[in-house]
């Protein structure tokens, strides 16, 4: 055997259909395409969401609701998550700089602390918002909180 008398096997290769080379291809004046139209010519491409003249489901679809654009989004901490995080992390004085260099939150992240949950240690805060319960719950564990705007 040499590498010139090498072949594939009989049947593992089949000729390319050849479109839009006239009569002697064997497929007609229109090559299998129909008659007429964008999708027998060449460059066509359909829109990603047409239905064939169907009303579109975008469009079919009621809008609801609105978006508020005074909306703040917050990080939230709670409460009984703080003496896991310090122990952790070692951190005595919960600010967003600590909370970022620490993965915690991102860089444009505004972090509201929540109630929920029990603190042991005493913790300095530095937040953007914090509940009334979450406040109450860092005073009596000898902490104290400071809004940042």
């Amino acid at each position: 055997m040499k590498l010139h008398s090498l072949k594939p096997a009989t049947g593992s290769t089949h000729k390319e259909k050849r479109l839009g080379r006239g009569e002697a291809s064997g497929k007609g004046g229109t090559s299998t395409k129909g008659n007429k139209g964008g999708q027998s010519r060449a460059g066509y491409k359909s829109k990603k969401a047409h239905e064939g003249g169907q009303m579109p489901i975008q469009r079919r679809i009621p809008k609801r609701g609105f978006t508020n654009i005074n909306r703040v989004e917050y990080k939230v901490i709670n409460v009984g998550m703080i003496d896991h995080y310090a122990e952790k992390y070692s951190i005595t004085e919960f600010t967003l700089s600590n909370l970022y260099a620490n993965a915690l939150i991102g860089q444009t992240d505004a972090v509201k602390i929540l109630g929920n949950g029990e603190i042991k240690g005493k913790y300095n805060f530095k937040v953007n918002a914090i509940s009334a319960k979450a406040k109450a719950a860092i005073e009596a564990a000898g902490g104290t909180v400071e809004i940042v705007k």
